[in-house]
């Protein structure tokens, strides 16, 4: 770890200590009073804990060991969303072939570098044989909303997932041995964007902005998270490949994918009766509430870096972008 990297995560730690204490004297103050803004508050603070420390071991692991820990967070995701999708006997084939075949082959693909088949066996190959799969059950109830299900489940948690940990894979001339840093860039900005848009709801926000789906998200708190969040781009831009203008760029387009991100799963939970996608975390949710951002952000993010950064190829050598 460099020392520019060192202080880099001296100062994200510090941070949470100070928003952790602030959070901690909030509930003091309350005498145990329950108070659904400082939990929320809490939640999304230890959220970061948890991203950083993720972060700070893919550093002392490096490249495999990065892909193992995502390879961790995809299971518990995929568990998570399955649990709450399918509950039949006649899918337990397709489950198997969930957690067993599609999950550890994609991010074998991933620890291969195989980008052909990273890239088109969940959509394509995993999408033909679930379905190929719940037939062999006979059992033909609900038969397409379930295979809908079950692929949107391995969709969102393990490919969706695993383009946080093929950064590593990418070749960015000048940028060797630091990709790592890609990652801290596509996590620092699109969580900050979270707990910023609850930060200026709560502080300016009056008018809902989808109150079926995320009753807490406002305008205010919207454009205002995601304008700060776009600026802390801009200002982690030495971390990164990008110039500044191009960080904030990038920055707003993965802030924007996060909040519908957010607001679709928002919407998956509403639609089936739950307030958090599981219980890993105590009275925080499970890991799809602490990712669900990032599983919209990373493909998009993935495929911008690659296409106009890796091999110096793409549209920014035709804008003179390096």
């Amino acid at each position: 770890m460099t020392p520019d990297i060192g202080w880099l995560f001296a100062g994200i730690f510090g941070i949470l200590i100070l928003a952790s204490v602030v959070a901690s004297l909030l509930k003091w103050r309350l005498h145990g009073v329950p108070n659904s803004t400082i939990d929320n508050l809490s939640a999304r603070i230890n959220a970061w804990w948890v991203m950083t420390l993720v972060l700070l071991l893919a550093f002392w692991f490096g490249r495999i060991g990065t892909i193992v820990l995502f390879f961790l967070v995809s299971f518990a995701a995929l568990r998570e969303f399955l649990s709450l999708v399918s509950s039949r006997r006649a899918d337990y084939r397709v489950l198997v072939t969930c957690f067993y075949v599609l999950l550890p082959l994609q991010y074998w693909f991933v620890l291969t570098n195989w980008y052909g088949m990273f890239s088109i066996f969940i959509p394509v190959y995993g999408f033909l044989l679930l379905p190929i799969m719940a037939s062999f059950a006979g059992d033909t109830g609900d038969f397409l909303a379930r295979a809908a299900k079950i692929q949107w489940a391995v969709m969102i948690s393990v490919f969706c997932l695993s383009h946080i940990p093929a950064l590593m894979n990418l070749h960015i001339p000048g940028f060797e041995g630091r990709n790592v840093l890609l990652l801290v860039f596509l996590v620092a900005v699109v969580q900050a964007s979270d707990v910023l848009q609850y930060v200026w709801g709560k502080l300016m926000g009056k008018r809902k902005i989808m109150p079926a789906l995320s009753p807490s998200k406002t305008v205010a708190g919207t454009v205002g998270g995601i304008a700060s969040a776009t600026l802390l781009a801009a200002a982690l831009y030495w971390i990164t490949p990008f110039n500044p203008f191009q960080a904030a760029l990038i920055g707003f387009a993965i802030c924007v994918m996060g909040f519908l991100g957010g607001l679709v799963m928002s919407a998956i939970k509403r639609d089936r009766g739950v307030k958090d996608w599981g219980n890993l975390i105590q009275g925080h949710g499970g890991m799809l509430d602490r990712v669900d951002s990032l599983c919209f952000a990373a493909p998009v993010y993935f495929h911008i870096v690659r296409y106009f950064w890796e091999g110096g190829l793409g549209v920014a050598s035709l804008f003179g972008w390096h």
